[in-house]
């Protein structure tokens, strides 16, 4: 069991070193995003910096490598075994943090968190579907995008409790990536103490 943990913890990394942001970035418009906006090479700098359309395209790109990487484990690799969904989870995990902290990028990547809607999706679409209400309500009644990410992951292992009650460790794992998740936006947690926090609809210069 352990190689296979391990196995699916490096298979998972290795997919979120697919760096949507920064390639796109690059290759459209010959600059490191991280560089601008809050220095992070997710979907929401990219909105700030580049565009919603720039945006749309990151986040599709980093929810889809979530996607494929739990989704193969879960239905090729390691298919109908009792323990396929912690393993799913733990891939999981490996995409968080190579989406997060990329190697080649001297560990400087994305915050997780249409990684972690990736995940949501794969698990099933009810929880992502319910998880987009609290989402966009957080947003529209604070308007700060950080606050609806704090929220969906906030609520994720609540959601992981209720459709999968008999996974312990997949709610585990789930408590773990929603760690990771608001260690990421602890700089943020931060700005919206301060009332710094840029709010949704405004464009980084």
């Amino acid at each position: 069991m352990f190689i296979r943990v391990l196995f699916c913890l490096i298979f998972g990394y290795a997919f979120g070193l697919f760096q949507t942001g920064y390639i796109y970035g690059r290759i459209v418009h010959g600059i490191d995003i991280r560089e601008y906006g809050s220095h992070s090479a997710g979907a929401t700098n990219t909105v700030r910096t580049l565009g919603k359309a720039a945006g749309y395209i990151v986040f599709l790109g980093d929810v889809l490598k979530m996607i494929i990487a739990v989704c193969l484990v879960r239905f090729a690799i390691f298919p109908g075994q009792s323990y396929t969904d912690t393993l799913m989870m733990v891939t999981a995990v490996g995409v968080i943090l190579g989406h997060d902290f990329p190697f080649y990028m001297h560990f400087k990547g994305g915050k997780g968190i249409s990684a972690t809607g990736g995940l949501m999706i794969a698990m099933n679409p009810l929880i992502a579907v319910i998880e987009s209400v609290f989402f966009l309500a957080a947003i529209f009644s604070t308007h700060y995008i950080s606050v609806g990410s704090l929220t969906v992951t906030a609520i994720f292992p609540f959601m992981v409790l209720i459709f999968f009650p008999e996974e312990p460790w997949v709610f585990i794992l789930a408590l773990v990536i929603t760690a990771i998740d608001w260690w990421q936006h602890r700089a943020n947690i931060q700005r919206l103490r301060n009332g710094t926090e840029n709010r949704f609809g405004k464009k980084n210069k």
